[in-house]
């Protein structure tokens, strides 16, 4: 079993007794896209392997579950300190805690979700984004029969608060599960008040200012992406 550059560092202490500490370098002002779409990969799979209680996990396995060259793992983890123990593999816990730190997302960051149809609750009611530090803190619906109405521990409110909500909740992401006909008239609402990253789960092309940052997660994109390799 072949991990990534792991000689423990000299003069480190040991965490806790249990594994070795890990002694990370400094964090370059921006990472590039590669690096950084890479290492939020490598985090999704060790979240769900902290949450199996697993406590270790070789290069080769990250790579069999990200599709990435396990010596492009080990290659990515060395840029940024000294990671794991070689023929034990990373700690789990430790890594989790280093990724976020290295992609600047420890902590908690406030939802808005955008629709209460099936797929707005399906995102509400999921681990999805609570597993990396994510929480859905407000619900909005333009119908009037919901808005009032609950979604798990969350009232649905009217879109006509946006603006008061996010400023009371501290809210830096939307998450837009509704019809591409809404999706542009909410993305200029959050943009007015003052959110910085939009998920567009809607077919519609969000036109934002430069600042603004929107990730759109389109199925049918994923599956002709998957189709091409396949093919070729």
């Amino acid at each position: 079993m072949s991990v990534g550059d792991v000689a423990k560092p000299r003069g480190t202490e040991r965490d806790n007794g249990t594994h070795p500490a890990v002694a990370t370098a400094a964090v370059p002002e921006r990472l590039s896209l590669g690096v950084a779409a890479r290492l939020a990969r490598y985090l999704q799979v060790l979240t769900k392997a902290k949450k199996e209680g697993k406590e270790t996990i070789s290069s080769q396995e990250l790579s069999s579950f990200t599709q990435v060259n396990s010596t492009q793992i080990r290659r990515d983890l060395s840029g940024f300190g000294k990671f794991g123990k070689r023929g034990v593999g990373y700690n789990v816990d430790g890594l989790v805690s280093q990724i976020r730190k290295i992609l600047r997302t420890a902590g908690q960051h406030n939802i808005a979700l955008f629709g209460a149809g099936h797929l707005g609750r399906a995102i509400a009611s999921s681990d999805v984004f609570a597993d990396h530090g994510f929480r859905v803190v407000a619900i909005f619906d333009a119908d009037p029969d919901k808005v009032g109405t609950s979604v798990g521990a969350l009232q649905i409110r009217d879109v006509a608060t946006v603006r008061q909500v996010v400023e009371d909740e501290d809210i830096v992401v939307g998450v837009l599960a509704v019809p591409s006909a809404a999706a542009q008239p909410l993305a200029d609402q959050l943009v007015a008040a003052g959110v910085k990253i939009i998920f567009n789960y809607s077919e519609s092309l969000l036109r934002v200012p430069p600042e603004v940052t929107v990730h759109t997660s389109s199925p049918a994109v994923d599956l002709l992406y998957a189709l091409y390799f396949y093919l070729t």
